[in-house]
């Protein structure tokens, strides 16, 4: 890894080196936080979580051969060197930082309150038709895992496309203050986290914090069919690129053929040019995605050949809107995340189906003080598309009040769910993280 040295490692993260030893000078081949993942020559960073403390794994690391630990304890009987900190995870943001800045690779930051996750997967997928891409895995989002995502890019990677996740004033400052991104893509402004950040103005003022750390000579793509976005002003040099399906944008779409849960056949249209495409996955919202991963791969280079070949690459992730087809039910998995915008979008995938449609629906968190009527307006919006069976679960899911059934617990739901399913039905499971509804998935995939 360019530049982390054990030497430069101790002074970016203001740390004093113990144990001294003669790899000071020697550049580490890893950094993580999960002891599971040490390698030969890597450096570990021992953190204190709420379940687990880092620190009690330190002397297994070393027997597996990393050159180096970041700890906050000094403890004699560590076996190796170690940078001493004052606080391992900011230490971690310190790292990757500076290790950010050794890169020569661009950067592409993806944000918005609904649909970071499937977008990311799209662009990525896209641009790896033609570039060596590293992705941000899983959930590594935030202020943990995006630094730890910046720290797995490798010499062979061309382009790197990072989800950046928030929920609080300031932490997209911190965030983009270590990637500092080279291009930006802003999926739309919703009602998420907003027991933090008050209403859609106070997410829209939130997310553009990407801004600040945005290369001045970069590039920004933004939804032009949402009411705030719409409104932003560019940052940069170079205007900004609006997608929507509205024909004012500077990406549109036209002749949209609906497949049902296998995609959508559309017109992609590029200034005075245009190119027939297939979008892999189920529903409007993904046909956005298409949109931005077509203005991306154009700013890369790409042509719309390599553009229309890479989109056939893109493939559904578990909990985000996967489809999964059982020998009894077809499954739309979208049990990560929840918001009122992500609910109502899922609600209009699951409509696609020619099936019973059933909607398996849990608690969404942290919408603030209007948390019982979003969920109300959740299950009216669900009532109003024609839902045959609308199942809640969970406290806040009570406010639902078109439900079919409800269940106070997962536990229940799973439990009574033979009795209120057919077979041929296709299930949309969906809720907060929190709630885990991913076990009902995983029952009724069984």
């Amino acid at each position: 890894m360019k530049n982390l040295t054990l030497n430069n490692i101790k002074d970016v993260c203001h740390g004093e080196l113990k144990n001294l030893d003669k790899y000071i000078d020697k550049e580490a081949t890893s950094v993580v936080i999960d002891s599971r993942k040490v390698t030969e020559g890597g450096i570990f960073i021992a953190t204190k979580g709420e379940r687990v403390d880092g620190h009690t794994f330190i002397n297994d690391t070393f027997k597996k051969g990393v050159m180096a630990v970041v700890c906050e304890d000094e403890i004699e009987e560590y076996d190796g060197p170690y940078i001493l900190v004052e606080n391992s995870f900011e230490a971690l943001k310190d790292i990757a930082r500076f290790y950010r800045e050794q890169l020569d690779i661009p950067i592409i930051g993806i944000t918005g309150s609904v649909g970071k996750t499937s977008t990311k997967e799209f662009i990525a997928g896209t641009l790896s038709y033609k570039y060596n891409v590293l992705k941000t895995q899983g959930n590594f989002n935030n202020e943990v895992g995006m630094p730890l995502t910046i720290l797995s890019i490798r010499d062979e990677h061309e382009i790197a496309v990072v989800e950046m996740g928030i929920s609080h004033f300031g932490e997209m400052t911190v965030l983009t203050d270590i990637a500092k991104p080279d291009t930006c893509v802003i999926t739309n402004i919703g009602q998420c986290h907003l027991e933090y950040l008050n209403d859609r103005d106070g997410v829209l003022k939130a997310k553009t914090e990407i801004f600040k750390s945005l290369s001045k000579d970069g590039a920004v793509f933004l939804n032009g069919d949402d009411d705030k976005l719409i409104t932003v002003e560019s940052p940069v040099k170079r205007p900004i690129t609006f997608f929507g399906m509205n024909d004012t944008n500077d990406v549109f779409v036209t002749d949209v053929k609906n497949l049902g849960l296998l995609g959508s056949d559309v017109k992609i249209h590029v200034k005075d040019e245009s190119f027939d495409a297939h979008v892999t996955l189920p529903g409007s919202h993904m046909i956005y995605n298409a949109m931005a991963a077509t203005a991306v791969g154009l700013l890369y280079g790409m042509t719309f050949d390599e553009i229309k070949e890479g989109l056939n690459l893109v493939k559904a992730t578990s909990g985000r809107s996967n489809i999964i087809s059982t020998l009894k039910y077809t499954l739309i998995d979208d049990c990560y995340n929840a918001n009122p915008v992500s609910m109502k979008a899922a609600i209009d995938l699951l409509n696609l189906s020619n099936t019973r449609k059933v909607a398996i629906l849990g608690d969404m968190f942290e919408l603030g003080e209007n948390e019982n009527e979003l969920h109300k307006e959740v299950s009216d919006y669900a009532s109003k598309k024609g839902i045959d069976i609308l199942i809640s679960v969970g406290n806040l899911t009570k406010n639902m009040t078109s439900s079919n059934y409800h269940f106070d617990t997962k536990e229940e739901l799973i439990k009574e769910l033979p009795s209120i399913l057919n077979e041929g039905d296709s299930i949309l499971i969906k809720a907060s993280h929190g709630m885990h509804l991913e076990e009902v998935v995983e029952f009724l995939s069984k």
